[in-house]
């Protein structure tokens, strides 16, 4: 939240760590019922990533589109790095992100463990199976 100052630092310590970024999600709109993840990668990486789909069907996510990852992951697509983030139902978001409700007894524990989950699922399959 800073002008992107955090994820520019890492990049550049990737690139002088000659470090190869695989897969990188970012999760940063809001701990609510997740939908989806957007994809921000080759037409081939997506097509695999979608071809997993009705495994997440039953926790809920069915929205596997093109989109933006998120701008604490994004400078690593300069190393190679498919991106992708975290879709959720963003009807509540201004209720609470960056309001006076923005507080840890207006998250929902189950939302976010369904978030928590669906993302684990995902890095899980990427490390097995690859892109």
């Amino acid at each position: 939240e800073n002008g992107g100052g955090g994820s520019k630092a890492y990049l550049d310590s990737a690139k002088t760590r000659k470090e190869q970024h695989i897969f990188a999600l970012e999760s940063d709109a809001g701990g609510f019922t997740p939908r989806g993840f957007s994809l921000d990668m080759s037409e081939e990486k997506k097509a695999r990533i979608r071809s997993w789909k009705n495994l997440f069907y039953d926790y809920g996510v069915y929205d596997l589109s093109e989109g933006g990852s998120g701008s604490d992951v994004g400078p690593l697509k300069q190393v190679g790095a498919a991106l992708a983030g975290l879709s959720t139902d963003s009807q509540r978001y201004f209720d609470i992100h960056h309001a006076e409700t923005d507080v840890f007894e207006n998250v929902s524990k189950r939302e976010v463990d369904l978030g928590t989950v669906n993302m684990a699922a995902l890095i899980w399959l990427v490390s097995e199976y690859g892109l």
